[in-house]
């Protein structure tokens, strides 16, 4: 079938009339090119805040660092001026014009009560009571015994020294003390030789029948007493400082050189030798060189 063009203009007439017109309406959201340069304002604002907030806090560190480096320079300063006083203060030397004070005062004080025709010794004992002034007087005495015991003597004041010293260095082991007297008592309430009394009080005594319990001039009971392991440890050390210290004597005598020849036989005698040796040395050295070597025989 043949169209004619009336026919086609026709039907495009229709069907423009068929489809709506579309009118441009009202776009109410921003469009794309107006965000971006919103965006664009908004964005140097918000670098400019962070960039402040940023540097206060950076001066606010700063501030605090120049504080605390402030504080520690004046504690140094301090401390260095405290230090350097020390240093100049010489507790010796506190200690001597201290005791001179004291001893002025005390001839002063002296001086005065003899110009006045008193007796010193009573008025300066007006200050004491009875009981400070024994005190004193054993103290003093016992300062002047030990002054009179340090020089030598003889080995057997020697002696008794060091046995002095060692018990008071020595502690007694109460607890172990206990515990053999316990076992001594039930020993000898088994063999009969204790009876143990209860008193109105609840209290146990024990009674000591033959008077055997305790030791005499005859008991021998001393000889079956063990020393525990600890008490034979404390013992060897003891005896091993005590060599310490007489070897450590020994080296300082000798100089140091513990291989050198022993040619004297105290300490004067040493240093006659050494005299010798430095008059007669250069002489003697290849005789006794010979004899060392067995050439001279």
């Amino acid at each position: 079938m043949v169209r004619t063009r009336n026919a086609d203009k026709s039907a495009k007439d229709e069907a423009s009339q068929e489809q709506p017109i579309e009118q441009p309406t009202e776009n109410t959201s921003e469009s794309p090119v107006a965000s971006s340069e919103m965006k664009a304002e908004t964005q140097p604002d918000e670098i400019k805040d962070d960039g402040a907030s940023k540097a206060r806090e950076r001066m606010n560190r700063f501030k605090a660092l120049q504080a605390r480096a402030k504080s520690a320079t004046e504690r140094n300063l301090k401390e260095t001026a405290a230090e350097s006083q020390r240093l100049t203060t010489d507790p010796a030397l506190l200690n001597t014009l201290s005791r001179k004070h004291a001893f002025a005062s005390h001839n002063l004080l002296k001086a005065d009560t003899e110009a006045a025709g008193e007796d010193f010794e009573r008025k300066r004992a007006w200050d004491w009571t009875v009981d400070e002034s024994e005190k004193w007087d054993r103290r003093m005495e016992k300062k002047q015994r030990h002054r009179d015991d340090v020089a030598f003597q003889d080995y057997t004041q020697d002696a008794r020294k060091i046995y002095k010293r060692q018990l008071r260095e020595m502690a007694p082991n109460l607890e172990s003390y206990e515990k053999e007297k316990l076992a001594a008592i039930e020993r000898a309430a088994a063999n009969g030789d204790l009876e143990i009394v209860e008193t109105e009080d609840g209290e146990m005594i024990a009674i000591d029948k033959n008077g055997s319990f305790y030791s005499t001039a005859d008991s021998t009971g001393f000889t079956e007493s063990k020393p525990d392991r600890a008490a034979v440890d404390r013992l060897v050390n003891d005896i091993q400082k005590a060599e310490e210290v007489r070897l450590k004597k020994r080296k300082e005598r000798r100089g140091g050189d513990d291989d050198a020849d022993v040619t004297y036989i105290n300490e004067k005698n040493r240093q006659f030798n050494q005299k010798l040796a430095r008059f007669y040395n250069k002489y003697t050295t290849e005789i006794r060189d010979s004899f060392e070597r067995g050439t001279m025989i």
